[in-house]
């Protein structure tokens, strides 16, 4: 703490640390709405990667490919970057944010248009090795 005047304080604020055994992948500006991505993050929060991968190639939904996309991605970086095991690793955490909405126009009758809203979305998946302690 670095106290500037007799009255007032600054505070820094400490960026959280990042754990050595846990490892990060962002998708960002997804073409889908963040429920659908939902639903599919929802089934595979907490499994172990390769489950999650299996699961994730016969699931029916549009929102599959990409999230499959993104955790085989995030388990070759714990693979090349950090050493870890394939089959250690956990989805300890996933989550789903909107992205921006792109606007376009579609003319109607009359002289009229209609909104068409084409939603994006952001992923984040955090993987994190059961065996490596802190």
């Amino acid at each position: 703490m670095l106290i500037i005047d007799k009255y007032r304080e600054v505070f820094f604020m400490q960026k959280k640390k990042k754990s050595k055994s846990e490892i990060y992948a962002t998708s960002k500006h997804i073409h889908m709405s963040a429920d659908k991505a939902r639903r599919v993050i929802d089934q595979i929060r907490g499994q172990l990667c390769e489950d999650a991968l299996m699961g994730l190639e016969l699931m029916p939904y549009q929102a599959a490919y990409p999230i499959f996309k993104l955790v085989y991605s995030a388990t070759q970086n714990a693979k090349v970057n950090a050493d870890f095991n394939k089959e250690n690793l956990i989805i300890s955490q996933a989550q789903v944010n909107e992205g921006t909405t792109v606007k376009k126009r579609r003319p109607q009758a009359r002289g009229r248009s209609f909104i068409i809203k084409k939603r994006t979305c952001h992923i984040t998946i955090v993987l994190k090795d059961i065996f490596v302690t802190e």
